[in-house]
Parts: C-alpha cells; sequence; structure tokens
C-alpha cells in the first residue's frame, strides 16, 4: 500500500491500484525501439510480393467448416506496452451455421474478426502467432496468416464479406453510394461492366429495403440517415454473394422493425448461398434468434463455447451466467437489473491466472493460481473453468465447508 502527498495531505492509495502502470522516459524510449523492429519485420512480411501459392495452402481439420481459427494471439504494440487484444482463441465456422460471438466491450470479438480479414490496423496491431484457415467453394484451403497482402484482396470482399459497426467511418465521405457499391462488383467479378455493376447495385439496395433506390445510388454517405448507411454497408457486403460474412453489430443503427428484417434478410442470403454467418453482438436476444453456435469472449479469451440452446439454457462459466442474468427480463419485475462487479484486467499486464477471479463470485483458492484449463461437457460444449476440474473437488468442497461453518 502506497501513499501520495497533494497539497502538504497524506493519501493512502487502495491496495488494488496498479503502481508499476508509470513508466519513465528511458522505458518508453526502449519500447518504442522494440515497436519499431516488430512493425518492420511484420510489414516485410505482408509486402512479399511474387509469392508461390503453396507457401500459403493449407489442410483444414475438418473439411466441414468455412473458418478453422486455432490459438490466435493479435496484439496491439503501443508505446506503454503491448496490449494482448486477443490472446489465445480457437473455434470453427462450420458450413451454413451462424456463430454468434457474444462479450462486453473490449473482450476482442471486433480483433477476432479484424484478423480474419487481415484488416487489423497496422502497423500497431499485428496478427502474432496461431491459425486462421479458410476453405473456399473449390475444396483449397488457404493460411491467412501467412498470406501476403496482395493475395488477401482476392478473398477480401468476395469470399470474406464483412459488415462494419460504424458505417459511417467505413464508408468513404467523398465517393457517392453507387461508386462504392460499383467498385466491389468490377473488382471481384471476372467480366463485369459499368452497367453490370450498377445493375447489381440497385439490385442489392432494393434487397434490403431501401426505398427511392436510384436516389441513394446517387446519394453521398453524409446525406443518408445512420439506418439507410448501415443497409447500404449490408447491401455492398452481400453484393458478391460470399462464402462467409462477418456481421460486426450489423443492427446498431437500426430500429426494432428495421432490425427484424436485416436479419431475416442475413438468414436468407446465408441459406440461398449455403454461406456461414459469424455474428457480433451484445443483443444476447439476437444471438438465441439467429446462431447455432455461441462464442463467449472475455479479455481476449474465449470462456466458454457450445450450441445456443447448451450455453442459454445451461451454461457453465460465472461469466456466461452473469451475462445471462443481466438480460432485461431475466429477472422478476422490479427487481434491480444484475450487473456483473468489478472491472476486466489491465490488457497490457494481464495475470497469469484466471481472467475474471477479481470478478466472480464463484471464485476458490486455484482461481488464483493459474488459468483454467478447457473443460468439456458435450460434444459441442466447452467452457474454461476451475469448477469443474476434477482435481480441484477437494478444494472446492473444503471452501464450501468453510463458508457454511464459518
Amino acid at each position: 500500500m502506497g501513499f501520495f502527498n497533494f497539497k502538504n495531505k497524506k493519501i493512502q492509495l487502495e491496495d488494488d491500484i496498479d503502481e508499476t502502470m508509470y513508466l519513465s522516459l528511458k522505458e518508453e524510449r526502449r519500447i518504442a525501439k522494440e515497436n519499431k523492429k516488430v512493425f518492420r519485420d511484420y510489414t516485410k512480411l505482408k509486402r512479399r510480393k511474387n509469392v508461390s501459392e503453396e507457401e500459403y495452402l493449407t489442410q483444414m481439420r475438418d473439411s466441414a467448416n468455412v473458418v478453422e481459427i486455432d490459438d490466435l494471439h493479435t496484439y496491439f504494440y503501443t508505446d506503454v506496452g503491448t496490449v494482448k487484444s486477443v490472446n489465445g482463441v480457437s473455434f470453427d465456422v462450420p458450413q451454413g451455421k451462424i456463430v454468434g460471438v457474444v462479450g462486453e466491450s473490449g473482450c476482442g470479438k471486433s480483433v477476432t474478426s479484424l484478423s480474419l480479414m487481415q484488416l487489423v490496423q497496422a502497423p500497431t496491431g499485428q496478427i502474432v502467432s496461431g491459425s486462421i484457415r479458410y476453405q473456399d467453394a473449390t475444396g483449397k484451403c488457404y493460411e491467412i496468416t501467412d498470406m501476403p497482402t496482395d493475395a488477401m484482396l482476392h478473398i477480401r470482399g468476395k469470399d470474406i464479406a464483412m459488415i462494419f459497426q460504424e458505417p459511417m467511418t467505413s464508408l468513404n465521405p467523398v465517393f457517392k453510394i453507387g461508386n462504392q457499391m460499383d467498385e466491389v462488383v468490377l473488382l471481384h467479378v471476372e467480366d463485369a461492366t459499368r452497367e453490370s455493376a450498377k445493375e447489381r447495385s440497385i439490385e442489392m439496395l432494393n434487397l434490403v429495403g431501401i426505398a427511392d433506390v436510384e436516389k441513394v445510388y446517387d446519394s453521398y454517405p453524409h446525406e443518408l440517415s445512420g439506418g439507410m448507411r448501415q443497409r447500404v454497408m449490408i447491401a455492398m457486403a452481400l453484393s458478391c454473394d460470399p462464402r462467409l460474412i462477418i456481421a460486426d453489430e450489423p443492427t446498431t443503427a437500426l430500429d426494432v422493425t428495421i432490425q427484424a428484417q436485416i436479419l431475416e434478410l442475413l438468414r436468407e442470403v446465408k441459406d440461398r448461398i449455403h454461406g456461414s454467418i459469424m455474428l457480433i453482438t451484445h443483443d444476447l436476444g439476437v444471438i438465441a434468434e439467429m446462431a447455432d453456435l455461441v462464442v463467449v469472449m472475455y479479455a481476449g479469451r474465449i470462456v466458454e463455447k457450445g450450441t445456443v440452446q447448451e450455453i442459454f439454457k445451461n451454461p457453465k462459466h460465472p461469466y456466461t451466467i452473469g451475462l445471462m442474468k443481466s438480460r432485461p427480463g431475466s429477472q422478476n419485475t422490479g427487481d434491480r437489473l444484475y450487473s456483473i462487479k468489478g472491472q476486466v484486467p489491465n490488457p497490457i499486464n494481464m495475470p497469469p491466472y484466471c481472467y475474471f477471479y477479481n470478478r466472480c463470485d464463484k471464485a476458490f483458492a486455484p482461481c488464483s493460481q493459474s488459468y483454467p484449463e478447457l473443460m468439456q461437457f458435450s460434444k459441442t460444449h466447452f467452457a474454461n473453468c476451475h469448477l469443474y476440474d476434477p482435481k480441484y473437488a477437494s478444494n472446492l468442497k473444503d471452501e464450501k465447508m468453510e463458508k457454511q461453518n464459518g
């Protein structure tokens, strides 16, 4: 416990305040120097030219999957240290399925999707290690982490499309909607002409329920409402019938009525092209309605994954249980809405034990000693939690006895 002098008053600091967060000028210079070397090495890898396709071809673990992510680590190298935004994430996206990714803000959902698209903001953000395998319609499998930027351009936008969370920052403000939508078709559709590209763009704008499409086609982004821009983003993402649609909060700017229409549209498109959707959202109601499989993330790691029935009806991890309890309508009328206490640990200096330990109501001794291993409850249901580890059963029993006798 430390002390701080302010106007001749000695203020006692709390035990949980991290006094090591302040860096000297020498330490900042050292970090900046190390970061420059990291930036140079990763940039050189991504900018390789004339790379043989054999260098990034691989094999899927399961041919029924469109994407397989194994032990993915994506870090941001800042002036005060390395932020481990994605810290060992592993899950699959099966063909024809909707995989929902949930978790509170800052848990790494969007960074995981941007890693899959090779759109992590460089040079600060980099995929450090792990594997992202994508299988196209012909059965050819690509290791996305090994692909140079030039090769990724042939997949991004055509086979893997993304509906971004912020349409105003994703659409170019100096180009009209039509120009931006036509560009997608002209880049990725063989033998496309200006006329055919416009025809496809108009068709997609109609598909997402936009009225007066000719006027919208000839408008700038700032002339449209937030909901209209969001629908334009969805239309653009669906233009080339992608094999995988990454939807990052696709209905944030839409009212409830339009939200239902857009979600139904996404489901219809998925079924028509027999594609897959990776749905990122905070809305557990949307996940319950749309998803086949659910991945729960916390502080850059997956804490639980399973089918939508398993996650909603029988959640195992205390964080997942907390999320379910915090849904409006999950408690008795008049009761205060449940909230998970505490804060997420500092992503620059993550603890070597369970990241949820300081916020968990069910924590016991082993939780503060090591990060939990992956526990399996069924063929599809997994969670990282010491509560279900057989080797700690006696510890848990002893602590319960102490509390009862307490």
